[in-house]
């Protein structure tokens, strides 16, 4: 996390639930801010429910490889891949993870900054569930300044262009992730 030339992040959690989605627009955003990005996303055949993660790279010099062992930062969506990606984090990097259902017994990693963000919580309140995703991404952005958060609300005002509904609701998932990350808790 120490170098501004690059960030790296693994988003993981189960389908449907806007994984692979924020990883997308988060190297999206990034395209006119980083000589070199790449989103590699990562799924099993079953749709819906089945585990799935995305790596996305940030890099001002060329990108050797897609494919990361351990990351800067790994952001988990759902609890149940906190286990199987925590060996997936540099030492002393950044973990933020969805607070709901996770079992802080279950957190082992002693040399991690770890993050908890009520995205689900905040979702509901926001409206919609499905947005949870924008809330972890928002704290994400926030924590680790890879891009500014303005770049990213940008982009998605030329996605949701005309959908005004979804454009402020997802708008809002993300500043409210970014609030959470300020105000949060960390294990």
């Amino acid at each position: 996390m120490g170098n501004v030339n690059r960030h790296d992040v693994i988003i993981a959690g189960v389908g449907g639930k806007g994984v692979l989605t924020a990883g997308l627009l988060l190297a999206q955003a990034a395209m006119d801010h980083y000589h070199s990005v790449m989103w590699f996303p990562s799924y099993q055949a079953a749709m819906r429910g089945g585990p799935c993660e995305c790596t996305v790279i940030l890099s001002q010099v060329e990108i050797a490889s897609p494919i990361l062992t351990q990351a800067d930062s790994v952001v988990i969506m759902e609890p149940s891949q906190f286990k199987p990606f925590e060996g997936r984090l540099v030492p002393w990097g950044l973990f933020i993870a969805e607070s709901a259902g996770l079992q802080k017994e279950s957190i082992t990693r002693q040399d991690a900054r770890l993050v908890l963000v009520p995205a689900v919580e905040a979702a509901l309140e926001l409206g919609e569930t499905q947005v949870s995703n924008f809330v972890l991404l928002g704290s994400y952005l926030e924590l680790t300044k890879a891009l500014p958060q303005s770049v990213v609300e940008s982009h998605l005002e030329k996605r949701y262009a005309g959908r005004d509904k979804s454009l402020n609701l997802n708008l809002a998932a993300l500043r409210c992730g970014a609030h959470l990350a300020r105000t949060g808790s960390q294990a």
